[in-house]
C-alpha cells in the first residue's frame, strides 16, 4: 500500500519539520524526505507521504530488541520514514551508530534526549519493569517537534506483518474530537478479576492497549493534553499510589473521562500474546495479522495456541539479512544526500577493469555495526593506567571467549564480524555462559558481514573506537595473555612514563601446536616449555621478520625493558595510548594489515620496547578463509603487493624524507 499525497486541493497531513527543534540530533544516512507546503499554483502532484514513527528505547538490551521491529517496518514498507527515537545516552549512542552504517534510503532518523524528560514524568511512581522509560510517551505532544501533526507510536516488542501504511491510513478513520487509536486489552486486566482483591486503574471496559498508538498531536495540544493527563494521574494516585502498567494505567483513567478521545482501532493492529489474553479473537486467518505484539515479560515462551507460528514470523525478521533493506523506493525520488554521494563518487573513480577493483572496493564499503550488542559497564580506575585488550574474530573463533576472559580481568573491546544470523547465535551463545554472563566489562560490537573479503582492519578499527582507558592492547583473539598481563602492563604505564612519552610495549609473542596446553604460570616455566619444544617463538617457521626484532634471545635474559629498532615486516602486538593511529583500511584479508600499523607508529616516531615479564600465547586452529585465498591465489597475493607499494608511496608523501627507508627496506627484503 503506497500512500500518496494529492497536493493542491488537498491539505497535507505534514507540514515542514523545522530540523532546528532543540532535544533531538539529526543522522545524515541516505534518505528520502519530502517537506510539503502550499503550492504557489493550483496543480495536481503525487507524493509519497512521509510516515512518522515514535518509539521510546533505552538500555542495551532495548536497542538490540528494537532493530527486529525496524527490520519488520522496512521489511513491508514502501513509503519513506521518519523514526523520532525517545533514548537514553545508551540507546542514542547504539542507533546512531547502526542508522549512520546501515544506509536505509527513504529513512530520516532524529533523536530525544530522554534524561531531560525525566523530570517531567519521575513524580509518578511505577511498578512496571519498564521503569521511568514506561512513562515518556505521556509526554510526546511536548517532546516531538510542534508542527509534526500525528504520529505512529510503537513499543520496542511490536512486530509489523504489513506495510506500516495501511495503519497510517487509518488516521483518516478519526472523525469530532478523536485524537487517540488505540486497540482494546486482550487480557481481563482492568476488569479487576484476576485475583481477590486485584484493584487496578480506572478504565473503559476492557481498557486499552498502548503498545501501539495513533496520536494526533496537534489536537492533542489544542485540548491542553499535558495539562489532562497531568490532573487525572494526579487524582488517581491519591488512592492508586501506582502505576502497575506505566503510561497505560493514565492513558485508561483519561479515556474513562473523556471517551470522545479514542479511535478504536481493530484488534489486529495490536494483537497481544501475553498469558490468558482474548488475542486469538483478533485473526481468522494468517492473512488478518497485521501487527503482532510481545507484550508479556516471558516474551518469546508466552503461552497461545499459535505461539509457534508467530514465533516463526519474528525469529524470520530476527534473523533476517539487514542489508537487503537498502534499497531504493520505487516512485520515490531520492533527496540529495552528501555522504552517499561521495561514497558513490569515490567508487565511481575506481577502475572496476582493474584486477585489484574488489579489494580497493573493500576500502569504502560501509558495514553495519551495532555497538554494545551485550549489556556493558565499565567504571574507570584511578590512577589514569587502565589499560582495555582489544581484538577481532568471526564466529568460528566464538569458542576463545571464555579463555580469554579467564586470562585477562580487564575491559575488554570486540569487534565480530558476523551475518545476522549468526548475531543471534552469538548472543545465544553468550548468554548461556556462565564466564561471559559475570563480565560486564566486555564490549562486544556487530560489525555485519558484507562483501568477499574479512575487513579485517575495519574490525580493529571499530574496537579501538570503543575502548574507554587511556592505553590499550592491541591483540588477536587467538591468543592468551599470560595470568596477569594486565595488572603488569598497568604497572609498566607508570614505568615507563606513557602518559609523557610515544612508546609501543611490546608483548613478546609464542605459539603452541597443541590443542591442549598446560599455560605457564611464570617467564621461568614457558622458557622450560621452550627448551622442551612445547612452545615456540611465534611463526618462526613460517615468518621469521615478524616478531624477530623483539629479540628473543635477549629476552630471555632481560630484567629490565629493553628497546628496540623498527625493521621491515615487524608486527609485534604493542601496548599503546588510545589516541594511537588507526589500521589502514585497504588491507583485508590475510597479509601486511599489522605490519602497515607498525609501520605507521614508527613512522610517527613512537619507542618499540620490549617488556621482559610479559608474553602471549598463540592457540593453534584450523587456518583461515582469508589465508587459504593468499597461498592459492595468485592474484590475491599480485594485489597485495600492489596494495603494500601505494601504501608505502602514501607513507612517503605523509612523512616525506623520513618514511624513504620504508620504501628502501621493502626493496632491499
Amino acid at each position: 500500500m503506497l500512500i500518496y499525497f494529492l497536493v493542491g486541493y488537498l491539505s497535507p497531513f505534514d507540514g515542514c519539520i523545522n530540523r532546528e527543534q532543540p532535544r533531538y540530533h539529526n543522522l545524515n544516512p541516505p534518505s528520502i524526505t519530502f517537506c510539503l507546503q502550499e503550492p504557489k499554483k493550483k496543480y495536481f502532484s503525487l507524493f509519497p507521504q512521509t510516515i512518522h514513527v515514535a518509539i521510546v528505547c533505552a538500555g542495551y538490551n532495548a536497542s538490540r530488541d528494537v532493530v527486529t521491529l525496524v527490520k519488520s517496518v522496512l521489511f513491508h514498507r514502501r513509503n519513506p520514514l521518519h523514526f523520532h527515537f525517545i533514548t537514553d545516552s545508551i540507546a542514542q549512542q547504539i542507533l546512531a551508530s547502526l542508522f549512520t552504517t546501515w544506509m536505509v534510503p527513504a529513512v530520516r532518523v532524529n533523536f530525544y534526549d530522554a534524561d531531560e524528560l525525566k523530570s517531567e514524568v519521575s513524580w509518578i511512581p511505577n511498578k512496571h519493569y519498564s521503569g521511568i522509560y514506561g512513562l515518556m510517551k505521556l509526554v510526546l505532544t511536548k517532546t516531538l517537534p510542534s508542527d509534526l501533526q500525528r504520529v505512529i507510536v510503537l513499543d520496542t516488542d511490536i512486530t509489523f506483518a504489513t506495510d506500516i501504511a495501511e495503519l497510517w491510513a487509518v488516521f483518516h478513520k478519526f472523525k469530532g474530537q478523536q485524537v487517540l487509536g488505540l486497540v482494546e486489552n486482550q487480557s481481563d486486566w482492568y476488569l479487576g478479576n484476576l485475583w481477590k482483591n486485584h484493584r487496578p486503574w480506572p478504565a473503559l471496559g476492557r481498557g486499552f492497549n498502548t503498545g501501539v498508538i495513533l496520536l494526533l498531536l496537534d489536537r492533542l495540544r489544542k485540548l491542553k493534553w499535558e495539562q489532562m493527563w497531568r490532573l487525572t494521574a494526579e487524582r488517581e494516585l491519591m488512592s492508586m499510589l501506582s502505576t502497575s502498567l506505566a503510561d497505560q494505567d493514565i492513558f485508561n483513567a483519561v479515556i474513562k473521562q473523556n471517551p470522545f478521545l479514542v479511535y478504536q482501532l481493530p484488534c489486529f493492529w495490536n494483537v497481544q500474546l501475553s498469558d490468558h489474553t482474548r488475542s486469538e479473537k483478533c485473526y481468522k486467518d494468517v492473512s488478518d495479522l497485521k501487527v503482532i505484539h510481545w507484550n508479556s515479560p516471558k516474551k518469546l515462551r508466552v503461552k497461545n495456541k499459535h505461539v509457534e507460528f508467530f514465533r516463526n514470523l519474528y525469529l524470520t525478521f530476527l534473523e533476517y539479512d539487514g542489508n537487503l533493506l537498502r534499497r531504493e523506493l520505487f516512485g520515490c525520488p531520492s533527496e540529495a544526500d552528501h555522504n552517499s554521494e561521495n561514497l558513490q563518487k569515490t567508487l565511481s573513480e575506481l577502475d572496476e577493469d582493474d584486477p585489484c577493483y574488489e579489494f580497493r572496493r573493500e576500502r569504502f564499503t560501509v558495514h553495519r555495526t551495532h555497538l554494545y550488542f551485550l549489556h556493558y559497564q565499565y567504571e574507570s580506575a584511578d590512577d589514569s593506567t587502565d589499560v582495555t585488550l582489544v581484538a577481532q574474530l568471526s564466529m568460528d573463533r566464538l569458542q576463545m571467549l571464555e579463555a580469554i576472559c579467564k586470562h585477562w580481568e580487564g575491559p575488554i573491546s570486540l569487534a565480530l564480524y558476523l551475518s545476522d544470523a549468526e548475531a543471534q547465535q552469538f548472543l545465544r551463545y553468550a548468554q548461556g555462559s556462565e564466564v561471559l554472563m559475570s563480565r560486564s566489562n566486555v564490549g562486544y560490537h556487530i560489525v555485519y558481514k558484507e562483501g568477499q573479503f574479512y575487513p579485517v582492519n575495519l574490525l580493529r578499527n571499530v574496537a579501538m573506537k570503543q575502548v574507554n582507558t587511556p592505553y590499550m592492547f592491541l591483540s588477536d583473539i587467538d591468543f592468551l595473555p599470560m595470568y596477569g598481563l594486565y595488572e603488569y602492563l598497568r604497572k609498566s604505564v607508570l614505568q615507563l612514563d606513557m602518559a609523557n612519552t610515544k612508546k609501543a610495549l611490546v608483548v613478546p609473542a609464542f605459539e603452541t601446536l597443541r590443542y591442549r596446553l598446560s599455560y605457564p604460570k611464570s617467564k621461568a616455566e614457558l622458557l622450560s616449555q621452550l627448551d622442551m619444544g612445547t612452545l615456540f617463538t611465534f611463526r618462526y617457521h613460517v615468518w621469521t621478520k615478524g616478531h624477530a626484532p623483539t629479540n628473543f634471545a635477549k629476552w630471555r635474559t632481560a630484567t629490565t625493558p629493553y628497546r628496540v629498532q623498527w625493521e621491515p615486516d615487524f608486527e609485534p602486538y604493542v601496548m599503546v595510548r588510545r589516541d594511537s593511529p588507526e589500521y589502514d583500511r585497504r588491507f583485508v584479508g590475510f597479509g601486511w594489515n599489522k605490519v602497515a600499523h607498525v609501520m605507521e607508529l614508527d613512522a610517527q616516531e613512537y619507542e618499540f620496547v620490549v617488556l621482559p615479564n610479559a608474553y602471549m600465547i598463540h592457540m593453534p586452529h584450523a587456518p583461515s578463509f582469508d589465508i587459504t585465498k593468499f597461498r592459492s591465489n595468485k592474484q590475491y597475493r599480485v594485489c597485495l603487493k600492489t596494495l603494500k607499494e601505494e601504501f608505502q608511496q602514501n607513507m612517503s608523501r605523509r612523512y616525506g624524507f623520513a618514511a624513504l627507508k620504508y620504501m628502501t627496506a621493502e626493496n632491499n627484503s
